[in-house]
């Protein structure tokens, strides 16, 4: 692992880490949803399972869960690229841990919003075949996130991140919300 700590701290212009995020970019922006959207149903009808429809309530849903998901997922990448000098790709970690925005609420926001942006597609879409991949996408992301991603971070950045990673939560934003009488201090 030190050999990766003396890679991650390997810096790059913004443009090379704006170029590196476009594979990425093409593989969760695109090629999953579209398997979620054209493929899910088809191995529903192909497997003979009922449509998961309930008309506009997976339109309201599903849009809610689309919307929430983009503001994670693209706040925190916003936030790794021009706060924390890196990208969310392990090949160009960021530089400083963040613990604001979207990181403020819990320690994953990139992979909640992610789980989010899936799970409204899948139920706009009204597919149990879709909702199943997302399910086992996202078990698989925090085993990930559990057995890699968390090591590497307390590797990188120890006590700082020891001390986040106790007050902040794993997955589930904490949303607070002050009272009228907090707002002046």
């Amino acid at each position: 692992m030190n050999r990766f700590k003396k890679w991650a701290q390997r810096e790059y212009p913004l443009r090379f880490r704006l170029l590196a995020l476009l594979p990425a970019g093409i593989l969760f922006v695109f090629l999953i949803p579209y398997v979620l959207i054209m493929l899910g149903p088809r191995l529903d009808l192909a497997l003979r399972l009922p449509a998961a429809s309930l008309g506009i309530v997976n339109i309201l849903a599903g849009a809610l869960l689309i919307a929430i998901g983009l503001i994670y997922a693209f706040g925190s990448i916003g936030l790794q690229l021009f706060q924390a000098g890196g990208t969310p790709l392990p090949v160009m970690a960021t530089h400083r841990l963040l613990a604001t925005g979207v990181f403020k609420q819990c320690r994953n926001p990139m992979s909640f919003g992610t789980i989010c942006l899936y799970l409204g597609i899948s139920i706009l879409v009204g597919s149990i075949s879709s909702l199943l991949i997302v399910i086992i996408f996202s078990a698989l992301l925090m085993l990930y996130i559990k057995a890699v991603e968390e090591r590497e971070l307390a590797l990188r950045f120890g006590a700082e991140y020891a001390a986040y990673k106790a007050v902040t939560p794993f997955i589930i934003p904490r949303v607070a919300f002050r009272h009228k009488s907090d707002r002046g201090r």
